[in-house]
């Protein structure tokens, strides 16, 4: 049998099946996308802020403690925030999940586990529906595509914490680290302790997003390599509205002046909301769903099936 692959062939005249990309795109459109954010952090670290700044919206209010005063989660809790945006045509139904009372004891000794247990119940879950007899048309997916992971912008470096946690997050999710608050650093000790956190990353093999495989494009490769190297972005979130002169932004007014958090020689918020939104939405999509939704399932499937089989073992 011949295995050579034909030239394409061009009609002689309009057939018209060039339009299949608009057909689809209104059927998209229609629907809307479905896109789920995690945020992992200690408390304090800016969580609520930065997901407002990135969507420009006020999407969700801070589940923290107020003030010192309040008592601290026995355990990190997860609060999910529904909302649904519009910008031009393109309708994007998102889901904010918090994790309140995460690492906030004097004993964090598996406190990740509540986290670890909503990502996979998401993919158990959406297992569930895909496998019954008559499944709906379109199953709500309420999967984890991204989990963005603040770090403490202590100038040292991982903390034991982070890394058990990044080492379990970083297998089931696609995960972005994080300097929160970097403003709070000078620009000399934020190279610094990038620095230091990429060469921690390294030794620790975290395997975060973006992920390079063999079906991308050179320029697609590129892109995420000058991605790779920027990780963990530097990042400060700011609401406020502040105008000087004619020019009105984002920012936050310290007692050394104001910081534009959109401008990129003062933070990277920038980078990250371009590679979240305008690059990489329809991919931490994609990847969540080929990548680890199908690793938990064939693991799950595996499972039944010697399950069956031993069952039917005991049997003979």
């Amino acid at each position: 049998m011949s295995t050579e692959v034909d030239a394409p062939i061009a009609p002689k005249s309009y057939v018209g099946f060039d339009t299949i990309t608009s057909q689809i795109e209104q059927r998209l459109l229609k629907r809307g996308f479905q896109f789920n954010v995690m945020v992992v952090g200690h408390s304090g670290l800016g969580k609520t802020t930065l997901i407002n700044t990135l969507f420009a919206s006020h999407l969700t209010e801070s589940s923290g403690r107020k003030s010192s005063t309040e008592s601290i989660e026995k355990t990190a809790e997860i609060k999910v925030t529904s909302h649904t945006l519009l910008e031009e045509k393109v309708k994007l139904n998102i889901n904010v999940i918090d994790t309140p009372g995460f690492g906030d004891q004097v004993n964090n000794d598996r406190c990740w586990e509540p986290i670890v247990k909503y990502i996979k119940e998401q993919h158990s879950q959406y297992l569930r529906k895909e496998l019954t007899a008559q499944r709906e048309k379109h199953i709500k997916d309420t999967r984890v595509h991204c989990v963005l992971y603040f770090i403490a912008p202590n100038g040292i470096g991982l903390k034991p914490l982070d890394i058990a946690v990044l080492k379990r997050l970083t297998e089931i999710a696609n995960v972005v680290p994080i300097i929160a608050k970097s403003d709070s650093l000078t620009l000399e000790e934020r190279a610094n302790f990038k620095h230091v956190l990429q060469d921690e990353f390294k030794y620790h093999n975290f395997n975060f997003y973006p992920y390079n495989t063999d079906d991308l494009y050179e320029q697609e490769k590129n892109l995420n390599d000058n991605i790779k190297s920027i990780i963990p972005f530097a990042i400060v979130g700011s609401e406020e509205e502040i105008s000087i002169g004619e020019r009105a932004f984002r920012g936050r007014r310290t007692r050394w002046g104001v910081i534009n958090v959109e401008d990129i020689q003062q933070c990277e918020f920038t980078y990250l909301r371009d590679f979240l939104t305008r690059t990489h939405l329809q991919d931490l999509i994609e990847t969540t769903a080929v990548v680890h939704y199908e690793t938990f399932r064939a693991k799950q499937l595996i499972a039944l099936k010697e399950g069956s089989r031993k069952k039917d073992d005991d049997k003979k």
